[in-house]
């Protein structure tokens, strides 16, 4: 025993700090820079998911963490992966998750688009509701530019710039079949409101007043001479006519931003995630190789032939991963795969619902935000 005490009092005096290797100054060690720069996806839940931001962060290995504008110019990029007429995927590197944020909600709440907001029906006797029928018609997307309108606000009339008409008039005949109205059946009306208003009296001499006051047709206006105004999908499915049914009504669509109702959002959806990191933390051979690949649902991994009869997994297509974490379940995977997210890499994605580009969306997106930036720099100043 003495023999025993006196081996772990030389091991102690043997041990110094100094005897440690030296970390450079200005560059963090190599656990901080992971912890800094990913998310480390366990097998039971995420871990270093804060952002760390703040310039105090690592006083003490010399390394100044603060948001420099050089430094974010410099490493700021996006880059486009899929572009379609519809919908949009890209990468964002070098931002804060509350910057990608930003963009995703001003996507969805704050870019206008023309939206029916105001329904007059004339004759309804299909077995859909007045309400749930107006509600239906202000859900179709209409094919048109909304930066070419203004608001509608409350003291405003109805004109050209700020409202289009459209125009609903679809009746079944009796003993005809079962008939189904579809938003192809939206009729533009360029010259305004075709509808009388009931204070006006029916003997006046003076033209009938109707719900618009336009002062020329929408056709006069360059935008649309070329481009007639329609719903963006012709087979939305509005209702079910049967025998002796018919549906008469206008209807006004006006400028609004999806925050006021989801009508007016240009967007399906916009969402995005962190970009995946999936790395061997060491050589996975042979069978077990084979099992690595078959264990992922999406293809991440792939097989390289050594020759000789010899294989090794490979991670192929880390893109495509989307942390279902199969790969790391089971005795020992977690020691050999590690799964991580780069915290200042983001994948976009936008699908658009037909009224702008996905491209013309995001562009207005950053105009948005800049102007918000813009708006509390002069409040502070």
């Amino acid at each position: 025993m003495a023999g025993q005490e006196e081996e772990r009092g030389d091991a102690k005096k043997k041990f110094s700090i100094f005897d440690l290797p030296d970390v450079p100054m200005g560059q963090l060690p190599d656990h901080l820079q992971l912890h800094r720069t990913r998310v480390l996806c366990n097998n039971d839940a995420p871990i270093h998911t804060e952002s760390v931001q703040y310039s105090g962060a690592y006083p003490t290995v010399g390394v100044d963490n603060s948001l420099r504008f050089d430094h974010f110019r410099n490493n700021f990029r996006v880059e486009v992966v899929r572009l379609t007429e519809d919908d949009m995927e890209f990468d964002m590197v070098g931002i804060d998750a509350a910057i990608a944020n930003a963009f995703r909600r001003i996507l969805i709440a704050e870019l206008p688009t023309m939206a029916i907001e105001k329904v007059l029906i004339a004759n309804n006797t299909s077995v859909v509701q007045d309400e749930v029928l107006a509600h239906r018609l202000g859900l179709i997307p209409i094919g048109v530019d909304p930066r070419h309108f203004e608001y509608l606000s409350e003291n405003d009339q109805p004109n050209e710039r700020n409202t289009i008409v459209f125009k609903l008039h679809v009746s079944c005949k009796r003993g005809s079949p079962r008939i189904t109205v579809k938003s192809d059946e939206l009729k533009w009306l360029p010259n305004g409101s075709e509808l009388v208003k009931e204070s006006t009296p029916s003997d006046s001499a003076s033209k009938p007043e109707t719900y618009t006051s336009f002062s020329c047709s929408q056709e006069t206006i360059p935008e649309f001479a070329k481009n007639p105004i329609a719903p963006k999908y012709p087979d939305i499915i509005i209702a079910k006519l049967g025998p002796g049914q018919e549906i008469e009504l206008e209807a006004h669509a006006v400028k609004g931003k999806g925050k006021t109702h989801a009508k007016w959002s240009p967007v399906a959806t916009a969402w995005y995630r962190m970009f995946p990191e999936v790395v061997l933390m060491e050589e996975v051979e042979d069978d077990l190789a084979e099992e690595l690949k078959s264990k992922c649902p999406v293809n991440v991994f792939d097989i390289e032939d050594l020759g000789k009869g010899k294989k090794r997994a490979t991670v192929a297509r880390p893109r495509a991963c989307t942390l279902c974490r199969e790969c790391i379940r089971g005795e020992g995977w977690e020691n050999r795969v590690a799964l991580r997210r780069v915290k200042d890499h983001f994948i976009f994605t936008i699908e658009s619902t037909g009224a702008l580009p996905p491209e013309v969306l995001f562009t207005e997106a950053v105009k948005i935000l800049e102007n918000k930036c813009e708006q509390v720099i002069t409040d502070l100043s």
